[in-house]
């Protein structure tokens, strides 16, 4: 068993106040038995009235407005957890594909995380399923060869891809970061039928030169007949192991995404993110990201051009 202590801080920066600020978000530890709360600080610019339920997936939501102007939003997340798994663990059942359709049949959740997105390349996604497949084949073996497959196939780089990447764009490109790996790996299994989903979460520091330590994680759960849900990091081509603190789950990255939200305003926003997570043994690490969408992105430039023509038109008057 280790503990760590994580401190989670989503900030955005308003260039302008704004007003009416409706948020979720989904930073509650995922309740289960690989994992144990000790501690749980949440400090909301404010400090509105927060109302806690649990989404269809099963994660803790919080939902908070902020009605007064304001030009900046923080949401400090301050975490003290246990988990409880030994070292990594890999399935070992020997459970096939035939074994898997008949415990879909039983449950509606199952079938809805076994259906693949629609995509453009659908194509090369089925000629790594078929390289694999095999109806007698152990899934448990499968899913790690096709966690395999990501990681290899794939070049760990920070700055290529937005949280609006495509899987398709994934491809093209073959690069990314967990994020992408996750939603990659996703549509493989699915489109064997397997059912997967997103995770969301944190890789604590363990002095083993795994990729993402110290920062926002994701990953992916698959079912494996006769054993349940088993974690999979494709970052790391791993089976999730004890330094895994899983906050969330769902279909993808929006169904598990930390903060969403809306306000009344025009003003531009930024986001910024700061993560630290810190070992038993004090060793600490820290990130902190400017997050910019690739929408915002396509907002600043169509800015950019509608002032550049602008000024055109006002230098012919």
């Amino acid at each position: 068993m280790s503990v760590f202590k994580i401190i989670h801080i989503t900030k955005y920066h308003y260039e302008k106040p704004v007003t009416e600020s409706v948020n979720e978000i989904r930073i509650y530890p995922f309740f289960s038995e690989e994992q144990e709360i000790l501690q749980h600080d949440l400090t909301i610019t404010n400090y509105p009235d927060l109302q806690v339920y649990r989404d269809y997936w099963g994660n803790r939501v919080g939902l908070f407005s902020i009605l007064e102007p304001h030009d900046q939003l923080v949401i400090e997340n301050k975490l003290l957890i246990r988990t409880t798994r030994d070292s990594a663990v890999e399935p070992k059942p020997e459970s096939d594909f035939i074994h898997l359709k008949a415990e879909q049949q039983q449950n509606l959740q199952l079938i809805e995380l076994a259906k693949p997105e629609f995509i453009s390349r659908q194509d090369e996604i089925q000629k790594i399923c078929d390289s694999v497949y095999g109806e007698t084949r152990p899934v448990a073996e499968v899913i790690g060869e096709c966690c395999a497959y990501v990681y290899n196939n794939c070049t760990y780089s920070k700055g290529i891809t937005t949280i609006e990447t495509t899987v398709d764009e994934i491809l093209e490109h073959q690069s990314g970061v967990c994020q992408d790996f996750a939603h990659l790996l996703l549509q493989i299994l699915r489109t064997m039928e397997i059912p997967s989903r997103y995770v969301s979460g944190y890789i604590c520091p363990h002095k083993n030169g795994m990729r993402g330590e110290g920062a926002t994680h994701a990953w992916v759960e698959a079912w494996i007949p006769g054993y349940g849900w088993a974690g999979v990091d494709p970052t790391n081509n791993i089976w999730v192991t004890n330094t895994h603190v899983k906050l969330a789950v769902g279909r993808n990255f929006t169904d598990c995404s930390v903060v969403k939200g809306t306000f009344k305003g025009l003003a531009r926003q930024d986001l910024y993110v700061f993560v630290s997570v810190g070992y038993e043994d004090g060793v600490t690490f820290e990130e902190t990201n400017q997050v910019q969408m690739e929408k915002q992105k396509k907002a600043a430039k169509e800015e950019e051009i509608a002032r550049a023509a602008e000024s055109q038109l006002q230098q012919q008057q």
